[in-house]
């Protein structure tokens, strides 16, 4: 389980730059050269982020040293860690590139740095993975890594924007009632360890990727949206019976999305300074609206903001 190690640095990098964001929201020119100060800064506390957050995994949780080795996973969570692994290193790569560009950094030159920060980060966790016992070094998520972070820096290329952005979502289920050590007791920790209710969704900004008119609202998205229910393994649902000695078995089964979404940065009342933290930290986040669902269980349905305990 080592998707809550990866969404922490999320948190951390989603915070920071919020904090840019808020001394400076507008981006500087690209003449205008480095800005010494927010350069130290913002390298700095990438670096301190790091160094404390791999000393704590080592200190916490990779104790037990083992040969390096890797370790198949690709069938675990149906494919749930995989996403959650991309949208981890999508959004690490959009807060460095934000946090370089508003240090003065190039824009080439920010899109790449976020990009490489972004891998150091997911690869130094590999590398613990493959030297912890129990685990092993993921080709599959080291894959899933480099498809966040290619999604990132090809569009910021391609297009000087993202046109499809990586989030995350959440809704509480009812699994973690029966395996409570793995899936968490309290919600906070089931919001970073049960796979059944997380969502990862592909938000697409219809303004920018298709031919409308000057009339319509720019900050309409379009979300895609994927989850898994009824796990409380990774390959499998381990036996487990109720005070009355009955056998409870779950259906594991894949559930995608369909719903609208707000890409805030185009919303004009959130383009002043005092916004800004809003709109840094809540891109990396799915806004609640309706939405249309197709599970192979339910078939389809239709949900309104939030979405029910499976």
């Amino acid at each position: 389980m080592r998707r809550p190690t990866c969404l922490l640095l999320v948190a951390s990098l989603s915070l920071g730059t919020a904090r840019a964001q808020v001394a400076a929201p507008e981006l500087p020119p690209a003449d205008m050269g480095i800005h010494q100060g927010r350069f130290i800064g913002v390298v700095a506390g990438t670096a301190v982020v790091y160094a404390l957050t791999t000393y704590f995994l080592g200190k916490t949780w990779y104790t037990k040293r083992v040969p390096f080795h890797s370790f198949n996973d690709n069938g675990e969570w149906l494919q749930m860690d995989k996403v959650g692994h991309a949208t981890t290193a999508y959004a690490i790569s959009r807060g460095e590139y934000e946090l370089f560009r508003w240090s003065g950094v190039n824009e080439r030159a920010s899109v790449l740095t976020g990009g490489l920060v972004a891998l150091l980060y997911q690869t130094t966790i590999e590398v613990f993975d493959g030297r912890s016992e129990g685990w092993g070094f993921s080709k599959g998520d080291m894959a899933a890594n480099f498809t966040g972070v290619a999604l990132f820096m090809g569009q910021q290329y391609a297009f000087g924007e993202q046109k499809a952005s990586l989030r995350y979502g959440w809704r509480q289920s009812i699994y973690p009632a029966y395996r409570p050590n793995l899936l968490g007791k309290a919600i906070g920790n089931q919001m970073l360890k049960d796979y059944n209710g997380q969502q990862y969704w592909l938000s697409l900004n219809l303004a920018s990727v298709l031919p409308v008119g000057p009339s319509f609202p720019r900050w309409l998205a379009l979300d895609l949206g994927y989850s898994a229910s009824g796990m409380t393994g990774g390959h499998a649902n381990p036996p487990y019976f109720d005070s009355n000695g009955q056998e409870v078995k779950f259906r594991r089964y894949r559930q995608f999305y369909l719903s609208p979404d707000i890409t805030l940065a185009r919303l004009p009342g959130l383009r002043n300074w005092a916004a800004q933290p809003l709109v840094s930290a809540g891109q990396f986040f799915k806004i609640p609206a309706p939405s249309l669902e197709y599970n192979p269980v339910h078939g389809l349905r239709v949900h309104s903001l939030l979405l029910p305990k499976d």
